[in-house]
């Protein structure tokens, strides 16, 4: 009802209903009629879910049992008010204007006018603490206010946080990060204690200072990284080859958007662990190493796929290296051939992210020249990607088997060695036909 009212258009359609009694068994039989997907959500409760796909796309319909004797009282389980209006069934089909039966005892509806997010029911956040972090990514998905009561009871409860499996706190994380201004929602979670009780490993950031090129200490480095990631966005707005990348799925409809904001929130992480003084100069050597298995663990925690694990491990471990492209003397073709070897399908959003991050660090040794030069840069390397995605696929010059027949090689890594340097001369043009390649591959095994 809420989006309804909000004239609010979702890609997938999801239903909420509320049955007196039954309603797992009730669903179980309208599934079977549908063919539909059913799953139990919570048994005590009476909560289950329906999943029918229809072109394409999917339609959720969730039933559950009162929680209370009557509707009323059941709305009064509700998170916030905005979300506690209800309409009788037989009011939508018999009535022109089901609005005019809309069901609203705690103010809903005058909520969604005021644009706020406010609990009614003070045990709310006890009875289901995720609605702690609900109301900011509900705040951020509608642009609404939290209402500053609603505040006052969540101040208290943010380690109610901690008994959250990790997976339904990813949900509401991402919800967050999937806007175009998250920035300044973790900033309020930041500042109420919520982020660390979700990503505790954050804390050890804090109150680290950085070298004459920073002007922020690692963790404030890192929320304005995100801020710089953002306006960066919003700059490149127009330019599809990159707004199209950045709304890809990796996984269950969690875009790359989201998570390269989840990179720029890990991508100095290791840097606490890996500091260090050296002829009076503080250093970081080796801290996205670190940094990629800190980032590993979080990942695994928050049960992230296999390919959104990958993705942010290449972000966090290569972040620097377009800076290093950057600060080179000439830029070789077979630099920028490892470059993007090595981050694979995330080398522009390392490229998004290098660029951030260093907006984000204008100590006195930064110059607005040296940042330009980055910039440049980078955004060229932006551009060879997408030339090269449009290009077709080199086929190899030679394979294993051409190897252990002709130089009568056994399994070894020796093969991928040479297998990896004739792709990195054929993809730089220094090869073009399977002779020179065994040529090659003869000179390395002499070697």
């Amino acid at each position: 009802m809420r989006d309804v009212l909000l004239n609010r258009e979702k890609e997938n359609i999801d239903f909420d209903f509320c049955l007196k009694k039954n309603a797992i068994g009730f669903t179980a039989k309208l599934a079977k009629e549908l063919r539909a997907g059913f799953v139990v959500l919570d048994k005590e409760h009476g909560a289950c879910r329906l999943v029918k796909r229809i072109k394409n796309k999917a339609c959720t319909l969730d039933f559950t049992d009162f929680r209370g004797r009557d509707l009323k009282e059941d709305l009064l389980h509700r998170d916030f008010t905005i979300n506690s209006l209800a309409i009788g069934l037989e009011d939508l089909f018999i009535n022109k204007n089901p609005q005019d039966s809309l069901i609203d005892p705690y103010g809903g509806r005058q909520d969604l006018k005021s644009k706020i997010i406010r609990a009614f029911n003070k045990k709310a956040f006890d009875e289901d603490p995720l609605r702690i972090l609900r109301a900011f990514s509900l705040s951020a998905i509608l642009n609404f206010k939290i209402d500053k009561e609603t505040l006052k009871i969540i101040k208290p409860k943010v380690n109610k946080l901690s008994k959250i499996s990790p997976e339904r706190i990813r949900e509401e994380l991402f919800k967050i990060l999937d806007r175009p201004d998250s920035f300044g929602y973790l900033v309020q979670l930041d500042r109420l204690k919520i982020l660390k009780v979700i990503i505790p490993e954050i804390e050890i950031m804090r109150g680290v200072k950085q070298g004459p090129y920073h002007h922020l200490d690692v963790w404030q480095h890192t929320l304005e990284t995100i801020k710089q990631l953002e306006d960066l966005i919003r700059e490149l707005k127009r330019n599809k080859e990159v707004r199209d990348y950045l709304n890809q799925d990796i996984s269950s409809q969690r875009r790359r958007l989201s998570l390269i904001k989840l990179g720029a929130l890990l991508h100095d992480i290791g840097k606490p662990q890996a500091m260090f003084r050296e002829d009076g100069k503080t250093k970081f050597h080796g801290h996205e190493r670190i940094g990629l298995e800190i980032t590993e663990n979080i990942a695994r925690r928050l049960r992230l796929s296999n390919d959104e694990l990958e993705s942010l491990k290449k972000m966090v471990l290569w972040h620097l290296r377009p800076g290093y492209l950057a600060d080179s003397e000439e830029i070789t073709s077979r630099a920028t051939f490892r470059y993007f070897r090595d981050t694979a399908q995330e080398g522009v959003s390392t490229l998004l992210l290098s660029i951030a991050d260093q907006r984000a660090t204008r100590g006195p040794l930064t110059s607005k020249k040296s940042r330009l030069h980055h910039e440049k840069v980078v955004l060229g390397l932006i551009k060879e990607y997408f030339k090269r995605k449009k290009e077709p696929k080199l086929v190899r010059l030679i394979t294993g088997d051409d190897l252990i027949k002709k130089f009568k090689l056994g399994p070894s890594p020796l093969i991928g060695k040479i297998l990896s340097e004739i792709e990195e001369l054929q993809a730089i043009g220094k090869i073009k036909t399977k002779k020179e390649a065994l040529k090659v591959a003869k000179e390395l095994i002499n070697k």
